[in-house]
């Protein structure tokens, strides 16, 4: 993690609350899968190829299972993930799955996945507005 991820995961650990949560672990699953275009590129191989379209397109952003954030982070991973915040794997994976959509429209507002990922901490910011 560089220095503007621990920046910005401080910056979301004191303004507290499960939004924020929520939030960084958004920032610890782009980080680990490699950012944006990472993310994206698991969720295809894991045969999501609609919804991600959807999300970085300009319809309406189909759904996405807490099953499959669990198939695209790992049950390990879910579990340590949740454990940080005192949560469930189960809603820890339900809250990824409502909000990665939204997120994933946000960095993508022109129907194209930015070269440089996209601003990640940006979008998260603005979705605790």
């Amino acid at each position: 993690m560089g220095l503007f991820d621990n920046l910005a995961s401080t910056m979301l650990a004191k303004m507290g609350g499960e939004q924020a949560n929520i939030a960084k672990v958004a920032l610890d699953m782009f980080n680990q899968l490699g950012g944006l275009t990472g993310v994206l590129d698991k969720l295809k191989a894991l045969g999501l190829n609609d919804q991600v379209a959807s999300w970085v397109g300009k319809n309406d952003n189909l759904s996405i299972s807490a099953e499959q954030i669990t198939l695209l982070l790992g049950e390990a991973k879910i579990a340590v993930m949740a454990e940080k915040f005192s949560i469930s794997a189960e809603e820890l994976s339900k809250k990824v799955a409502e909000n990665l959509p939204y997120l994933v429209d946000k960095l993508t507002p022109d129907g194209v996945v930015p070269k440089d990922g996209g601003n990640i901490i940006g979008a998260l910011l603005s979705m605790l507005k």
